[in-house]
This record gives structure tokens, C-alpha cells and sequence, in this order.
């Protein structure tokens, strides 16, 4: 007799997060997938290459793409930066926009609202931070952002207290299309672990350094290796452009490295499970944001 056993219908797809720095992005793809797959930070621009996060609703898994923040690009990271997050939209299966409600539609905003309904995909749009404005206020903001492009849904949330979040992810585990998983059950992200103990401290950088340190430094690991004990040797090299903040990471009798130190490795030992032995190197190059090298390091395209 063939077998009659129920088999559930699965889904599976690809859902871009568009916004501006800030916006919100990595908090809620942090708080959807359940850990951290995306840093956190004061700091704008932070998420400079395709991050990955996975997640299962149900029978649905909804990977969702956290791109760098949409700015107004000005050096060659930042036109780099900008082309990667409009790439991923295009090649997801849904676009998510995220406006900050804080901000409310500034010229910004509305630039980006206009470009996304450029994007052949159906779009939603998710409005954040909405515990900062009034009900009237962030319902004036709704109707403002679609009539700049004609969104399938709205959401209101706040990725930060995880409000209007059970909404969002019970559509998007309905609007994915059908089809076999693409990772397993299991699977949080597809960044390599190295890649991850990189930005986790980039974070710890800027948290620690927001004021002084420049936007153009960047953390590489460069070695990872299993101890025979079962711990791991990480050796991770912060590159900075002048010899004055190269003092500055460093600190008076290298106090501030070792707390950059502290807190990146209790979190990279917390990711890996594992305990975690991390020896950071600060290095001077000189427009490193020039080199090829560095942004196939980070992920992204160097643009010509």
C-alpha cells in the first residue's frame, strides 16, 4: 500500500533588511534569530558586508540578510557598502524596509522609500523604535512612507523590546515560498565563525572607543586554533590609518586593549562554547580603505 503519512509543506527564502545606519537592523535580526549573528553599535555604518541570519518558524525557514546601512556614500568603503546592501535586496526573495520612527520620514528616509520600490520584490514595511512616538505621529508616518511606495503590509515594532515581532514573523514564515530548507534545522547563521569573532570585536571597539576612534579601522582574525586542551587560540590583528589612534586603541599602559580584550573574548567564547584564549595586535596602515585585500576580507566588492 503506498504510505499516507502527511507530509508538511515547506518554505524557505530570503528576506532583506533595508534601512538607514542605525535603523535598527542587526537588533532585530539578533532578537528574530535568537543570538547574535549581527553586531550592535553606537557607532553608524557598523554591518559593512551580507550578514546571515537563520531562522525557523514553524515549518517555514526565513533567512534574513542584515546589509549595511543606506547612506550617502562619500569614500570608497561607503559606495562599497552601499552597492552591497542594494545587491542584497534585489537577490532576496522579500524586502523588508525599516525606518527608524524616531527620525520620522526625513529627505533621507524618503530617498530610500523611493529607491526600494525600484526593487522588483514584494516589499513590506517595518516601522521601529515605536514606543518613541505617539500613536497619531507614527500612524502620519505609515501612510507618508506608503504613499512614497506601495508597501504589501506594515508593521509597527520595536525590535529592542520585541513588540509586533510574533506578527511579523507569522507572515513572513506565510509570504517565503515553497521549497526544501537551504541549511540545517539547527543553523543560526552562514558566517564563518572567524568572520563573527571579527565583529564581535569591531563591536567591542567602537562600544569602548565611539568617541575618539574613526570610522575607518577594522579587526581581522588571523589565526584559530584548537588547543589540545578543547580551548581555542585566537589571534586578531585591529587595523587603524595613523599611528595617533593606533595609542588610542591601545591605551595608557594598554588598559583599553585589555578590556577590548576582556569583552570579546567572554562573548567569542560564548559563541564558539568553547573557552577562548584571544591576543589582539593593533597595526598602522595607511589607507587600508583602498585595498582590495581588506574588502574581500570584510565580504564585500571593491568598487572600481
Amino acid at each position: 500500500m503506498p504510505d499516507e503519512t502527511p507530509t508538511t509543506e515547506t518554505r524557505c527564502g530570503f528576506v532583506a533588511l533595508i534601512g538607514a545606519p542605525n535603523a535598527g537592523k542587526s537588533t532585530l535580526i539578533n532578537r528574530v534569530v535568537g543570538t547574535k549573528v549581527s553586531i550592535v553599535s553606537h557607532k553608524v555604518q557598523t554591518t559593512r558586508s551580507i550578514v546571515r541570519g537563520i531562522a525557523m518558524f514553524d515549518a517555514s525557514q526565513v533567512i534574513f540578510v542584515d546589509t549595511p546601512g543606506i547612506f550617502r556614500p562619500r569614500r570608497r568603503l561607503d559606495r562599497a557598502m552601499v552597492d552591497t546592501a542594494w545587491s542584497g535586496a534585489h537577490d532576496a526573495d522579500l524586502v523588508a524596509v525599516l525606518i527608524d520612527v524616531s527620525r520620522g520620514i526625513d529627505e533621507d528616509a524618503r530617498a530610500l522609500l523611493g529607491k526600494a520600490g525600484q526593487v522588483a520584490h514584494p516589499k513590506i514595511l517595518l516601522l521601529n523604535k515605536i514606543d518613541t512616538v505617539k500613536r497619531e505621529e507614527l500612524l502620519g508616518i505609515a501612510a507618508e512612507a506608503n504613499q512614497v511606495t506601495n508597501f504589501d503590509r506594515t508593521f509597527m515594532i520595536s525590535a529592542l523590546s520585541g513588540d509586533g515581532l510574533d506578527d511579523l514573523t507569522a507572515y513572513l514564515a506565510g509570504a517565503v515560498p515553497v521549497g526544501p530548507y537551504l541549511y540545517p534545522e539547527d543553523e543560526v547563521s552562514d558566517v564563518p565563525i572567524r568572520q563573527l569573532a571579527s565583529e564581535v570585536t569591531r563591536e567591542k571597539l567602537f562600544q569602548r572607543l565611539h568617541q575618539e576612534l574613526p570610522y575607518a579601522s577594522t579587526v581581522e582574525t588571523e589565526s584559530w586554533k584548537e588547543q589540545p586542551d578543547g580551548s581555542i587560540k585566537v589571534e586578531q590583528v585591529i587595523f587603524v590609518e595613523r599611528e595617533s589612534q593606533k595609542k588610542i586603541v591601545i591605551g595608557k599602559g594598554g588598559e583599553t586593549i585589555k578590556a577590548i580584550s576582556m569583552a570579546a573574548r567572554r562573548e567569542i567564547g560564548e559563541i564558539a562554547e568553547k573557552t577562548v584564549h584571544l591576543f589582539l595586535f593593533v597595526k598602522v596602515r595607511e589607507n587600508w580603505g583602498d585595498d582590495p585585500e581588506r574588502y574581500r576580507a570584510m565580504g564585500i566588492e571593491f568598487p572600481k
